[in-house]
Order: structure tokens, then sequence, then C-alpha cells
């Protein structure tokens, strides 16, 4: 095989053999390709796509390029869930024990935030001695005695998805079906999941900003996981305004407690609900959607989800105390009232220039390399359909110390339009692809 030929037959429109494929994702992870060739080739991918075939070729080579955990000896159905990725999304740190307390095991690796999206290990992080990084058999096996486990990616998993998942975001291909199907899928399916439930995000704050390129995306890693062997249920969710109220790390743990004391916001406990009911059918927990959604909310009701929270936070080296006391998380040294300049109704607030804002603040970061705040950030005071009057609070700004703020709060202001009239409030799920 030379590295060559599949680039040329790639970018002319050709079609890649499965041991092809194999072979120069190894001969890549292994270090024998080169970058500048496996960039031409994410080029010519984006350009001309795969087909079913190719891709499932390109995902199972990236899959097995490093381990890939047998979860087999622990009895019942693993089920984990994935996130395209938005602002205030926090819902993984409710979902975990909810759902690990109505008996179905979730095996979960998470990410760190990028840009104007915050990230689930960023946020857990936030609570004191909370560990992500596990290793294998302490993964395995806390899956295995309390029902869950919530990591970062560690490097024996999906080394080739590492290096290509970098070379994309130097080389303008990472908004390519294919690529970001095969990305998320090798990842998640090489912890040992035996079904996965999407959260596939649709807005100006997402990812993907367009309905019809979100459900393609959708339905691309629904068919392929269901070739690899995984039952898969996709749901496209609204992200035009931030999900819940918080945006900032601790702030959102703070919040997610809240959930699962039955006094979070509506929209994120509406959608922790919902997704907890995908993962308990494919569980086999429950039978159907209504009877997940009321094992779900009778875990909040009876704090039987709480409890498995403050579980798995002890079991990962946190401070369990925290989850009865939230005030043990991180605080930042100052606030401020960001206030409505004029009266009416709140009719949109732009979650990607939330993100941002709380982005310079330090709660985000734009290298990877970045440090993180994790006590900065906002909390809104009004969502999508509120009335407001002149000089009310629209947020609450967690500042830090030593650090210029006046551009963020000025940007978190201007995220808000207010009108003279209602408007009208779109459903947060918008499809199930199944």
């Amino acid at each position: 095989m030379r590295a060559y030929d599949l680039i040329k037959r790639k970018r002319d429109g050709g079609r890649l053999a499965q041991e092809e494929i194999a072979a120069f994702l190894d001969a890549y992870t292994r270090g024998d390709i080169p970058d500048y060739q496996a960039s031409a080739m994410l080029m010519a991918i984006f350009f001309r796509g795969m087909d079913a075939a190719e891709l499932a070729a390109w995902t199972r080579a990236m899959l097995e390029s490093g381990e890939v955990l047998d979860l087999s000896d622990i009895p019942g159905v693993k089920v984990d869930k994935h996130s395209t990725g938005g602002v205030g999304d926090k819902v993984s740190i409710p979902l975990v024990p909810l759902v690990m307390a109505c008996g179905v095991k979730v095996p979960m690796i998470a990410g760190r935030g990028l840009g104007h999206t915050g990230g689930t290990i960023d946020k857990l992080e936030a609570i004191p001695g909370f560990s992500v990084e596990l290793g294998v058999d302490r993964f395995r096996r806390q899956v295995s005695e309390i029902g869950a486990a919530l990591i970062g990616q560690t490097a024996e998993l999906a080394p080739a998805d590492r290096k290509l998942y970098a070379l994309r975001d130097a080389t303008a291909t990472v908004e390519s079906i294919p690529l970001i199907s095969s990305s998320i899928l090798s990842k998640k399916l090489a912890e040992g999941c035996d079904a996965l439930v999407l959260d596939v995000k649709v807005g100006q704050g997402a990812f993907m900003k367009d309905l019809g390129q979100a459900r393609e995306l959708a339905r691309t890693m629904v068919d392929l996981g269901r070739q690899m062997g995984r039952r898969m249920v996709a749901l496209l969710t609204g992200m035009e305004q931030p999900l819940g109220r918080a945006v900032g790390n601790a702030l959102e743990v703070v919040e997610s407690i809240e959930v699962l004391r039955g006094g979070g916001p509506e929209d994120l406990e509406h959608l922790t609900v919902e997704l907890g009911a995908e993962m308990l059918v494919l569980g086999e927990a429950v039978a159907n959607l209504e009877s997940g959604r009321d094992r779900i909310r009778a875990a909040i009701a009876d704090g039987s989800g709480l409890r498995a929270f403050e579980a798995l936070v002890e079991a990962q080296g946190g401070d369990p105390r925290v989850v009865r006391e939230p005030e043990r998380l991180p605080r930042a040294p100052r606030t401020e009232v960001v206030r409505a300049p004029s009266a009416g109704y709140v009719v949109g607030i732009q979650a990607e220039e939330v993100g941002l804002a709380a982005m310079t603040l330090g709660a985000g970061r734009s290298r990877k390399e970045d440090p993180i705040d994790p006590a900065v950030g906002f909390v809104l005071q009004r969502k999508v359909g509120d009335r407001v009057e002149p000089g009310e609070p629209l947020a609450i700004a967690h500042l830090p110390d030593g650090r210029p703020s006046a551009d963020a709060l000025s940007r978190l202001l201007a995220a808000f339009t207010i009108a003279e009239e209602a408007p009208r409030q779109p459903p947060l799920v918008l499809e199930r692809i199944a």
C-alpha cells in the first residue's frame, strides 16, 4: 500500500477497501505516515465523503487502533450518552447518577470544553478532589461495583482519533459528517458500552446550526452504531439559548445538584428525564419511554439519584459533602448584576455569545493548554419568554479578581434581545431518530 495512491483515489471520488483503510490508519497511528499525507486524506474525505461501508471501516479502524474495553463480564446492558455540546449543557452530571440509581450501568468517557461550549470533565473537576483519571482497571471495577464511572479519554483508547482530531482542527476539516461520526463513535464504543443515546444539539449555540445537517449527523451515527453492533437512539435538541440557567463549571455542578433535589430549571430537568428514559429503555430496565420517565422522576423524588451522585463523587476521590453542601464548591470572589436596559419580553439569548463571554472570564479555554477558573461564570435570571422591567436582573455574573470583566459583561448583555411581544416557545426536543 502507498498512502499516495489511496489519497489520490479518494481525491478523485473512488472507494477505499476495508483493508486499505485499516492499513492507512494503522500506519498513521504508528507514525509511518506523516501528518501532511493524513491531512491530504482528511481533505479528500471532507470533499468526497464516504459511503456506508467506508465509514464503518474507518470507524472500526480508529476504534481498534487502541484498547477496546470488554465489559461483557459485568451483568446487564451498559448504556452511555453523548452530547455534541452546547452552552450550559451539564446534563451528564445529574443524568448518570439517576440512571445508575435505576439499575442501569453507565460507563462514560467524557470530554473537556474548547471554545464556547463547556466540557463535563472540567465541570466535575470543580468538585474538590474529584479525579477523572481512573485507569482502565479501576474504571471497570467502579462500573461493576457502584454502577457508573465518569472519566476523561485515556491514552489507550482510540489513539488514532486523538491524532486525527488535532489534525482536523488545524486543517479546517472539522465540519465533515463522516469524520465527526467516526470520531465520536470510535471513542464511545472503545469504552465498552452496549448502547448509546445521542443528544445532537441544534441552533446558533451548537456545533450544528442547521436542522437538516443535525438530522443527517444523527442518522449517520445511529446507522453507523448499529453496524457496529450497538443499540442506538438520537434526540435532536434545541440550543438557541443556554440550557438551564448556570454557565460556568462550579455553577453548573450546583445546578445539577438542584436537579437531583427536584428543584432544577424546567428545561434542564425535562431533557434529563427524556434522555434518562431513553437510556433505561435501551438498558432493558423498563418496557417503554413513559415508564422510563416515571422511573427517572421517581429517582429524583425519593432522593436515590442524589445518593447515587454522592457515591459516584466519593468513589472518584471527590468530597462527597459537596452533594449536601454545594457551598463547598469554588466560589468567585465577587458578583455583579447585569440589568435589563428596557421593558419587554426576552425573545432571544444568543447561547454562543454567552459561552464566549464566560470563556473570557476564564470559565472556558480557547487553547487546550489554557487553565480553567472553576468558580466564574453566569447565572441567568431571565430566559426566553420571561417578562422584564428596566433595571431588573437579567443575569448575575460571578467574576474573578484581577482580570478585566467589562468586555465579558458587555458581551453578555448584548446576547439578550428584548421586545414588546412575547415570543413563541419552540420545543426543546425537536426530533427522535431511532
